[in-house]
């Protein structure tokens, strides 16, 4: 899973007894050398879906940890790219892969902008917001965005109930409830509480008009269906100004 240039298993643990912000700082040097990072092909896929719905002016990639989404906005944007995370040490790998972007130290749940961004994206990130927040998160990237302006980001499908990716998936996301039961800093980190209906409650819950559109090129699923989807959420062109 790893390669030679990622962390050892001494680092991981280290990293999974802290908390998600210093967790990142410690992992960050090495994030990129693990299978966490985002995969440049579903990177690719999701460039590919967005370039239809443009033209996009300025984007936010929203916990862009060491920067593999402004890569995405780069090639979305005619205009300024910037970047969103509360790690520290991830925001000084995204600063060296990407120069010339604008990258903001802060939290999700509290952006510090005002609506001017055309397009958000987020990548990966979702699993760190329980669901009771994530009203909150949805509601935060509302506001930063001009009127008309799109959140997009990559949802999987789930994996077949009783299949060894549904198991593991399982198996992490109870390891974690039971790590953070026993142990402080709590360590936030669930594959299995960003279920697709209850988004798409809390994205329209907060004023976002919500399409699906699929990855066609990420394939598709026997029963037809595809294996990842694109969540378009649009801000209104009337919107008036957030709370």
């Amino acid at each position: 899973m790893f390669s030679p240039e990622g962390p050892t298993l001494r680092e991981l643990t280290r990293q999974a007894l802290s908390s998600v912000e210093h967790g990142y700082d410690l992992l960050a040097d090495k994030f990129d050398a693990t299978p966490f990072r985002t995969s440049d092909r579903l990177l690719t896929a999701v460039a590919e879906a967005l370039d239809p719905l443009g033209p996009f002016d300025s984007g936010l990639d929203v916990c862009c940890g060491t920067g593999a989404g402004l890569g995405v906005l780069r090639s979305a944007c005619a205009g300024r790219i910037t970047g969103v995370d509360f790690s520290a040490g991830m925001l000084a790998e995204a600063r060296r892969a990407h120069p010339a972007a604008t990258l903001v130290r802060a939290d999700a749940l509290a952006l510090p902008f005002a609506p001017v961004f055309d397009l958000a994206v987020s990548f990966g990130a979702f699993g760190h917001f329980l669901p009771a927040d994530q009203r909150t998160l949805f509601a935060q990237v509302h506001a930063s965005l001009r009127p008309g302006g799109v959140l997009a980001f990559p949802l999987p499908a789930p994996p077949p109930v009783g299949s060894a990716p549904y198991w593991m998936l399982w198996g992490f996301d109870a390891v974690m409830r039971v790590r953070n039961a026993l142990w402080r800093p709590p360590f936030v980190m669930y594959y299995r509480t960003f279920r697709l209906a209850d988004v798409r409650a809390r994205l329209e819950d907060v004023g976002f008009r919500v399409e699906l559109l699929p990855i066609g090129s990420l394939g598709f699923r026997d029963d037809g269906s595809p294996h990842c989807r694109l969540v378009v959420a649009r801000k209104a062109l009337d919107s008036a100004p957030d709370a």
